[in-house]
């Protein structure tokens, strides 16, 4: 296993030094599954997807962009980083469920892999918490990080 960048040599936690590396072109997609059910994802489908709260799929939209944006703020370890892109889709993935992606990208020192995550997991949590009336046993499986370009690595999960 490689070694873990948020802990120095006595084992305590700290904030990566990132002052030396260049600045460079870093861009990340995240994503998940909202598994509503077949029931309530006929019945968003046909209302367009909109309930008594309003747009369920731009609202969970808004809220993944605005989560990317602070997602230092919620995860202590992380550095704020200037985001230049920030998109969220939610598409059908099939008949009971949603997939949720979220898209970031910057010029900066660090990636920004935790900003597609946080942006992909808050728009999934909107979802629920905009249809749990409807059905509270909804899921939300699968968060993982899709691909990353930029930096000393590329990463693609397919």
């Amino acid at each position: 296993m490689s070694e873990f960048s948020h802990l120095d040599e006595a084992g305590q936690p700290r904030m990566v030094d990132v002052g030396s590396k260049a600045v460079t072109i870093r861009w990340a997609r995240a994503a998940c599954t909202v598994i509503l059910g077949p029931e309530l994802m006929a019945q968003l489908q046909e209302a367009g997807f909109q309930n008594k709260k309003g747009s369920v799929l731009n609202t969970a939209i808004l809220a993944g962009i605005m989560a990317a944006k602070q997602t230092s703020s919620l995860i202590p370890l992380c550095h704020p980083l200037p985001l230049d892109k920030c998109d969220v889709t939610i598409e059908p993935e099939n008949d009971a469920s949603l997939c949720v992606e979220c898209e970031c990208g910057t010029s900066s020192k660090t990636g920004v892999e935790m900003e597609a995550l946080t942006g992909a997991s808050m728009a999934a949590l909107t979802i629920y918490d905009m249809c749990k009336a409807a059905n509270p046993s909804i899921e939300i499986t699968r968060l993982h990080l899709v691909r990353k370009r930029g930096g000393k690595s590329d990463f693609d999960a397919d």
